[in-house]
């Protein structure tokens, strides 16, 4: 069910059964409300899962997040000059899926943009678990 309109007492505006779908709406929702330029949600070896904001930019991050999550992993020195480059614009937080290491990273956006994610770690847990 994809319904754009709001229903009493929900704060959602759009909503899907579809995982994936409910997933894009998740992240969108979170890069809009800390003005994020993209946000992704991507497993421990870089592979995007889902994402919000430019495609480029969503590749990038899903690439370089986990290296940003792991700073002790040691990396060639092109790549450090790119991770040291968006480790300052970069928020990420770590999350278990179902005992499969994830994560969820957002680049650029306002101070507000840890709350946010933590806000989306818990709608992505959600609709995961469904």
């Amino acid at each position: 069910m994809n319904n754009d309109k709001q229903t009493a007492g929900e704060r959602r505006l759009r909503r899907s059964h579809d995982p994936i779908t409910a997933l894009h709406y998740q992240l969108a929702e979170t890069r809009r409300a800390a003005a994020l330029d993209a946000v992704v949600l991507v497993d421990d070896s870089g592979c995007l899962v889902a994402g919000a904001g430019a495609w480029p930019v969503c590749e990038e991050l899903a690439a370089y997040a986990p290296l940003l999550a792991d700073e002790g992993t040691p990396v060639r020195s092109v790549v450090s000059h790119r991770i040291a480059a968006l480790a300052g614009h970069v928020e990420r937080v770590l999350l278990d899926i179902d005992g499969q290491p994830a994560i969820l990273c957002g680049r650029g956006g306002s101070a507000g943009r840890s709350a946010a994610l933590e806000r989306a770690r818990a709608g992505v847990l959600r609709i995961l678990a469904a």
